[in-house]
């Protein structure tokens, strides 16, 4: 079997895998942390010390919430133009500081810089998209009253007040600063616990926001357990978002339930991706690659389940193998490497065992198959599996590492149909050269977002549409308009003029009632409801 190379630069010629200490201490002044506990953050490439950063408890948690606070009320009553200055100059400051935070995001993550550039994207477009529509879409709406001309009505939003944030460690910069940025131009404060392990990237850019004129405590970082930190963290918020497992969202939801407070919640995934008989061979089994291997398969929207019609099967299964055999595996901080590490060694764990079962079981390797110490001590192959059946967990439980099982169908409507198998619903992905038929077809999957001839980036990284799940996906949704009013309460004030909705003067109620029936037929006549 062949094996995945390693680049130049890659396990044999790394670049520096340390982050300067005056740097990793400048950072970790940002951390709410009063005890005196402290976590070494590995670096995934090697195993050895990143970079230590202060550990928060409940106490830290509630003075965060204080802070937080104090400060949102100044923070609110800014024009929402006032409040997207910060973030309109954030773009021009990531273009000029790129590098810096590339390297931070490889050296948490273990991530190819590829997908670390992903990220950096992700932040700049979504930012700049919010800082430029916020004002717009934040401002007070005239709405139709019950009585036109009589009543007026005016649509006002408010911010929630402080915002609980929780973001992942497969993405910590995007789905950090990516969801903070929309809630903080909302008029928000937000307290944010980051993965302990990916932090930097959260606290580098709190670092530079604050010198582009964020107030600094709208943004209070604390880092911890969640075991330790995460009841008070939810308990204080006046709202919750949250990116991660589908068992965590679940906890969070039946936590803040009691107290009615509001969330949103982006879940698991396990995606699917079919590829229909006039599919591009050539252009949809390197589509495949991206979709299948991007951060090592760490992405809740990754495909990890692809359905490929028997007509182009045997053409499109090999090369798709080929390809994936073929990645460049590697740890420096270059482009090179088409792929990195996993960040954790739990992940590392979890992705073997899935692997090792599905095989035991029956299940063919078509490629990979097993770990790469010797690039890393996180690293696994590019996998693809055939033969993976339902007595397997790695069939239906999300993976989340890079493996995919490919399964051949004959009916599009059974493709379709396994395509819908499952509790999930974040992410699909749909390949032929019909796109008119390949919409259609994507109407048909119960998923949050569908890519047509793409994996998972065309819906995406569109920041005008809503991106999130279905089922057990999630709940809410990011980008677009709902991406920003998710963090406010919306207030309807109606003033009524001239006359009362009573019948005016000595007429009676039912000369009155008649009169507002007749009025009704005459505002269907003149289209004015």
């Amino acid at each position: 079997m062949a094996t995945p190379t390693v680049p130049a630069g890659g396990a044999a010629e790394r670049a520096p895998h340390a982050l300067p200490g005056a740097t990793a201490d400048r950072l970790a002044a940002h951390i709410v942390a009063a005890g005196g506990r402290t976590a070494v953050i590995p670096a995934p490439f090697t195993g050895e010390p990143l970079a230590t950063v202060p550990i928060s408890d409940a106490d830290d948690v509630r003075a965060a919430y204080e802070r937080a606070r104090a400060a949102q009320r100044a923070w609110a009553r800014r024009s929402p133009r006032e409040r997207a200055e910060p973030f309109l100059r954030l773009a021009d400051a990531l273009v000029a500081r790129r590098e810096e935070i590339l390297d931070i995001i490889q050296l948490e993550t273990g991530k190819a810089r590829r997908h670390a550039m992903e990220e950096f994207l992700d932040v700049a477009l979504c930012s700049l998209y919010y800082a430029r529509r916020a004002p717009r879409l934040l401002r007070p709406r005239r709405r139709q009253g019950m009585m036109p001309g009589l009543t007026r009505v005016r649509e006002l939003r408010h911010p929630k007040g402080v915002v609980g944030l929780i973001s992942p460690w497969n993405y910590p910069f995007g789905l950090g600063a990516g969801d903070i940025a929309p809630a903080l131009m909302a008029g928000n404060a937000v307290v944010h616990k980051p993965d302990t392990q990916t932090c930097l990237s959260s606290l580098w850019v709190l670092d530079l926001l604050v010198a582009l004129g964020l107030p600094r405590d709208v943004w209070q970082i604390v880092v911890g357990d969640p075991a330790d930190i995460g009841d008070p963290l939810v308990d204080g918020a006046d709202y919750v978002s949250f990116t991660g497992s589908t068992r965590g969202g679940t906890a969070i939801a039946e936590r803040v339930a009691p107290r009615l407070t509001g969330y949103s919640l982006e879940l698991g995934g396990k995606n699917p991706m079919i590829v229909m008989a006039d599919a591009d061979v050539e252009r949809t089994a390197r589509g495949a690659v991206r979709a299948c291997f991007t951060n090592a398969g760490q992405l809740c929207i990754s495909i990890e389940r692809m359905y490929v019609h028997e007509d182009v099967y045997d053409r499109f299964v090999p090369r798709f193998v080929e390809l994936a055999k073929g990645m460049r595996l590697g740890t420096g901080l270059d482009f090179e490497a088409e792929m990195g590490s996993l960040t954790h060694r739990r992940q590392l764990e979890a992705v073997t065992r899935h692997v090792d079962q599905a095989v035991e079981r029956g299940a063919t390797v078509l490629a990979g198959g097993r770990a790469r110490p010797d690039v890393g001590p996180l690293f696994y192959e590019p996998t693809v599996l055939a033969d993976v059946t339902g007595d397997m967990d790695l069939y239906g439980d999300e993976t989340f590492g890079p493996v995919v099982a490919v399964y051949r169908y004959r009916d599009e409507d059974d493709a379709i149909a396994r395509a819908n198998d499952t509790p999930y619903g974040l992410n699909a992905s749909v390949w032929t050269r019909d796109v008119a038929r390949g919409r259609r077809v994507a109407a048909r999957i119960q998923a949050g977002s569908v890519n047509v001839n793409d994996g998972y980036g065309a819906a995406y990284a569109s920041y005008d549409a809503p991106m999130g799940g279905m089922k057990r996906s999630g709940v809410g949704r990011r980008h677009g308009a709902d991406g920003l009013l998710r963090f406010t309460e919306v207030q309807t004030i109606a003033s009524q003029h001239l006359m009362d909705l009573e019948p005016p003067g000595r007429l009676g109620y039912d000369t009155f009632a008649g009169a507002m029936a007749t009025g009704v037929k005459v505002m269907k006549r003149l289209r004015i409801k």
